[in-house]
C-alpha cells in the first residue's frame, strides 16, 4: 500500500516554525512528523519556493511501443497468429516480454488476435 503526501497545510505551518527560527527538532516534535520530513520540505521551499510535494510513483515506459507497427502488420497478415506466437515472433526480434505486456498493448490498441490455437 502506497502512503500519500501529507497535506500542504501542514507543510507550510513546520516550514514557517523553521522560518521563524524553530529547530527542525522541535518543530517535527510539535507537529507530530520526522525530522527528515522537516529538514526536506524546508529544502524543497528554499529551492522552489513551494512546499508541494513531488510527483509520487511514476509509469513505465512502453517497451512495445517502438515496435506497434510491426505488432499491426503481422496481425492483419496473420489473423490466426495467437498471443504466444506474436510473443516469440517479438523475441525473434530481440524483444523479450512478458505474455501480460503483449495482452495489455494489444487491449490498449484495440487490435484483435486469435486466441487460442485451433489443434487438429
Amino acid at each position: 500500500m502506497m502512503t500519500r503526501a501529507l497535506s500542504n497545510d501542514l507543510r507550510e505551518r513546520v516550514v514557517a516554525a523553521v522560518l521563524a527560527g524553530e529547530n527542525c527538532r522541535s518543530v517535527a516534535s510539535r507537529f507530530g512528523v520526522s525530522v527528515s520530513s522537516v529538514v526536506k520540505w524546508s529544502q524543497r521551499y528554499r529551492a522552489t519556493g513551494s512546499v508541494a510535494p513531488g510527483k509520487m510513483g511514476g509509469h513505465r515506459k512502453r517497451i512495445l511501443e517502438p515496435h506497434r507497427a510491426f505488432i499491426t502488420e503481422r496481425l492483419t497478415q496473420n489473423p490466426q497468429l495467437t498471443l504466444f506466437g506474436l510473443k516469440a515472433e517479438l523475441a525473434g526480434r530481440g524483444v523479450t516480454v512478458s505474455h501480460n505486456a503483449v495482452w495489455q498493448f494489444i487491449r490498449r490498441e484495440g487490435l484483435r488476435f486469435k486466441k487460442n490455437a485451433i489443434r487438429p
